[in-house]
This record gives structure tokens, C-alpha cells and sequence, in this order.
């Protein structure tokens, strides 16, 4: 339903702003009033256009708020990109505040963030991957500094479990009664699982050593399409047996020099 913005029924009426009205009428009726408050009479009265209209272009009112939940993430993503674009500095640093506006953003837009977390259409709407994929470039940074201890796509699957598993935490209960050090609690509890304390971690510790030699597969020069392939095989291979094999995070000190 997402697509309908911009498909047939909004072509044919020869006036592509009618279905972007109607998308911010819901969006300022769901600000000021939640989701109860967006209903179909009262989007088409805000955005001066008879009801019939609304199910010609979105189909049904889920239809509808699956859009007005893409434009809202849509805008959110793209300042997110420009932040990660400008992004200087400790790349965990930023990764944690980058996750800490993830919470704010959610408990700002309660029902909007219900929507998009619940599986639909909009999971791989390109919102929702432009977001995914600004996540993924921190965590490529914290990888190429040698400090992430896990393999890239389970570091990005963690912090996306535990950012939306805090914010519907959060959301279910009573604003006066959320503990506001939960959020923070969090973060620190997951960076401490995947990433390393140190700025550069010890020769000994493999782990960070790997994931950072995977993240730098695509820049290392002299190397063939086949030869950058079985690299990168080669070192997925022993990211994930040091993920699986406790014992096998660390070189065995009495086989160093």
C-alpha cells in the first residue's frame, strides 16, 4: 500500500498533491490526537477531499497509515544520513548516540513506531533500508577501528532488537511510570557484548582482529574479484567460529612468542 502515493489512482486524478494532502492530514491528526483521532471522515474534512477518495488511492485506512508511517520515516532517515555523513570522531560514541536518538524518535512517535516495528510492507520499504543501512555504516566504522568483537550484520541485528525492544518496553507503560535509566542501561549492556572497551584491543584478542580484516576486504589493494572473494569467505568462516566457540575468542597464551 505504501506505493499507492505514487501509482495509478493518483496519476489518473492528474493531481499528485491530492494523495500528499491527505497523507499530512493523517500524519497532524495522529500528532494530535493518536491513532484513535484518524479517522476516515476526519482525514478527508482536514484535507478538503470526500472519503471516497482516500480508499481510491490507499485502498483501506491501513493502507493509509502504512504511508503516513513511510513519509515519517522517510524524513527521519534522511537527517539520519546527513548525521552519519558528518560523523567525526570515537565511531562508538557515535554509534551510541546515534542509537539513543533511535529511542527518542520512538517514544516521540508512539504510534507510528507500533506500526513500523510490526512486520509489513514497510520493512523493506526504501525508508526503512535507508535506515538499516545508515546503522550499518557505524557499525562498519566501529569494525574498521578494530574494535567490534562480533561480525557486522549480528552487531547491526543487536542493535536493532535492542533499540526497538526498549522503546515498546517503554511504550507499554505509563509515561510516569518508565524508568528513565533503562534506555542507557540497555545500550551499555549490548556495546559491551559486541564491542571491545579498549581502543585497540590486544594482539591476543581475535575476534575484533577478524571483524576489522573482514571490513577492510572491499579497500585492500593488488587483490583479484576471486581472490577478495575467498578472502572475505575465509574470514566470515572464522568471524562466526569465534562467535559460536567461547573458548575460541582469545589466542591461547601459551602459544604465543
Amino acid at each position: 500500500m505504501i506505493s499507492s502515493i505514487h501509482g495509478r489512482d493518483s496519476r489518473r486524478d492528474g493531481r499528485e498533491v491530492v494523495p500528499a494532502r491527505i497523507v499530512d492530514a493523517a500524519e497532524n491528526l495522529l500528532r494530535e490526537g493518536g491513532a484513535d483521532a484518524v479517522t476516515t471522515r476526519a482525514v478527508a474534512q482536514r484535507a478538503g477531499v470526500p472519503a471516497p477518495t482516500i480508499f481510491r488511492i490507499f485502498g483501506d485506512k491501513d493502507g493509509l497509515m502504512e504511508s503516513v508511517a513511510e513519509q515519517v520515516l522517510a524524513r527521519y532517515v534522511t537527517a539520519k544520513a546527513q548525521q552519519v555523513a558528518d560523523e567525526r570522531g570515537d565511531p562508538v560514541d557515535a554509534l551510541r548516540a546515534a542509537w539513543r536518538t533511535h529511542v527518542d524518535f520512538g517514544l516521540a512517535n508512539p504510534d507510528l513506531f507500533v506500526l513500523l516495528s510490526a512486520p509489513g510492507p514497510h520493512a523493506d520499504s526504501p525508508a526503512a533500508v535507508a535506515g538499516t543501512q545508515a546503522l550499518a555504516t557505524r557499525v562498519a566504522r566501529v569494525a574498521t577501528a578494530g574494535r567490534l568483537r562480533v561480525a557486522q550484520e549480528r552487531a547491526v541485528q543487536m542493535i536493532q532488537a535492542a533499540g526497538n525492544g526498549v522503546v515498546l518496553t517503554l511504550l507499554a507503560r505509563p509515561e510516569t511510570e518508565r524508568d528513565p535509566a533503562l534506555a542507557d542501561a540497555v545500550i551499555d549492556t549490548t556495546l559491551r557484548g559486541i564491542v571491545t572497551q579498549d581502543a585497540a584491543p590486544p594482539a591476543s584478542d581475535l575476534a575484533p582482529l577478524a571483524v576489522a580484516a573482514r571490513a577492510a576486504v572491499p579497500e585492500l589493494p593488488a587483490l583479484s574479484d576471486a581472490e577478495r572473494t575467498l578472502l572475505t569467505e575465509w574470514l566470515d568462516r572464522s568471524v562466526a567460529a569465534l562467535q559460536e566457540g567461547g573458548q575460541s575468542w582469545t589466542v591461547n597464551p601459551w602459544l604465543e612468542p
